[in-house]
């Protein structure tokens, strides 16, 4: 959209540049590079208007303006001198095409989803696995817009990212009730987005995000290959980014791990911070799973010690494992123990029968083998099971593919499932290419064999 330009007057101000050209007020290349690019907008009795589409033309015209004054009175024979001003042309347009005037009820349809409040930063369990994310997330939330803008959370579902999200957003309104906050998930901002589009509500469902001071977006890959939310959440992320408001966004991959997500919005999360949520280490686990039975009014004192190290060495794969495990400990202890006094070790046991992921070997599984080879490589969980093929990354992945198989005897198909829903072919290759290794290279064999003994403590 632009301002409309009147013939008359860009025949006059044509008129005005070569005056000041031919009676030598300005330098010609001044003239070319910024009086061109400039045009008059109008004129009255008593001022005019010159308009340029950026501030350095408008500063550069503007020590001009006196000359400009001249200029007019003797071309068209004024007895008054008008007084002349060089403003943005931006601005003019927002005066010519003001922003739609928002309606209760559209408000309505464009509204937050709910945000947890009992989703906070004081039960947001820390660890190893955590940490980095935690930290970010508080920075943001402290002095939002001002750090990391983008916040970009990813890690395999169940791992807390929501749980951050929904933190910034109850911190930001404790501190600072004054504050807009919203939070969205990427499918039902698609559907916002085509709900919008055919109440011809575009421009009001954009004008209302952008009036936001923290937009918190979950799990953006379901963005992928939706052309015209791309096209509406480009606008608003511009807008939100250059008005300093902060944005922060969770998703299973890395953003360029996105497939179906254009370019020009991974190059942008990526300008921002990016930070990993992995599985939870044993103690992490440990202190979530005790968290969890507090916060349901379960007394942890009635809980045998020996099960709940149990739960949290056979479920810490994310923390709806541990629920789940629980949850289901709690019903098989009320329907089938017939000694309340205390949920023991046996009936915990018993109630978790194959239910375990990744079957177990002498309290061994697949999220421990990944996260020691990860460990003894200086590697993440995520890029263990992930999709990148760097000689290193590679070679951690294929032994501990190769280690699942050997000391968990698992099936070809189950141990795909585990690292991202590799085909049973590529597991095949890839416990083949390790052993071929191990018998051509010797240092590549006590690698091994070195977190195979690390493994059997």
């Amino acid at each position: 959209m632009s301002l409309t330009r009147d013939s008359y007057y860009t025949d006059l101000w044509s008129r005005v540049i070569n005056y000041l050209g031919d009676n030598e007020h300005i330098e010609p290349n001044i003239l070319e590079t910024f009086f061109r690019k400039s045009w008059l907008y109008q004129l009255n009795n008593e001022s005019g208007i010159v308009l340029t589409d950026n501030v350095i033309t408008q500063q550069i015209v503007m020590r001009s303006a006196r000359l400009i004054s001249d200029a007019l009175v003797d071309i068209l024979g004024l007895s008054y001198q008008p007084d002349i001003t060089v403003d943005l042309e931006d601005r003019w347009l927002q005066k010519e095409n003001p922003e739609p005037v928002l309606r209760p009820e559209d408000i309505d349809d464009f509204r937050s989803m709910s945000i947890q409040s009992d989703l906070t930063f004081d039960n947001f369990v820390v660890g190893d696995c955590n940490r980095e994310s935690q930290t970010a997330a508080l920075a943001c939330a402290y002095n939002p817009g001002r750090y990391f803008n983008p916040l970009f959370i990813y890690g395999n579902s169940g791992l807390g990212k929501t749980h951050l999200l929904m933190a910034i957003a109850n911190f930001v309104r404790k501190t600072d009730p004054g504050k807009k906050v919203y939070y969205i998930e990427s499918l039902k901002f698609v559907e916002k987005v085509y709900k919008a589009i055919q109440k011809n509500q575009i421009d009001e469902f954009k004008q209302y995000l952008c009036s936001m001071d923290l937009l918190l977006v979950d799990d953006i890959q379901f963005l992928a290959g939706k052309e015209k939310s791309h096209e509406i959440f480009f606008s608003i992320y511009n807008e939100l980014i250059n008005n300093h408001k902060q944005i922060c966004i969770a998703s299973d991959r890395q953003p360029k791990e996105i497939k179906g997500l254009e370019d020009r919005l991974i190059s942008r999360f990526s300008s921002g911070l990016s930070v990993g949520i992995d599985s939870p280490e044993f103690e992490t686990a440990m202190a979530i799973l005790r968290m969890k039975i507090e916060n349901n009014g379960n007394d942890i004192d009635e809980v045998e010690e020996a099960g709940l190290t149990y739960i949290a060495s056979n479920f810490a794969g994310n923390v709806r494992d541990l629920e789940g495990a629980w949850n289901r400990v709690l019903f098989y202890t009320i329907m089938f123990q017939e000694d309340k006094s205390c949920i023991k070790f046996d009936t915990i046991v018993k109630a978790l029968k194959n239910q375990t992921p990744a079957v177990e070997k002498d309290g061994l599984n697949s999220g421990r083998i990944i996260k020691c080879v990860a460990d003894y490589y200086g590697l993440t969980r995520n890029q263990i099971i992930g999709k990148t093929r760097t000689k290193n990354i590679a070679n951690a992945r294929h032994i501990s593919i190769y280690l699942c198989r050997k000391l968990l005897d698992l099936p070809y198909i189950k141990i795909g499932e585990e690292f991202g829903g590799r085909d049973h072919s590529t597991i095949i290759s890839s416990c083949i290419k390790v052993q071929n290794e191990i018998e051509k290279d010797r240092f590549f064999a006590e690698a091994v064999s070195e977190l195979e003994k690390r493994l059997s403590n």
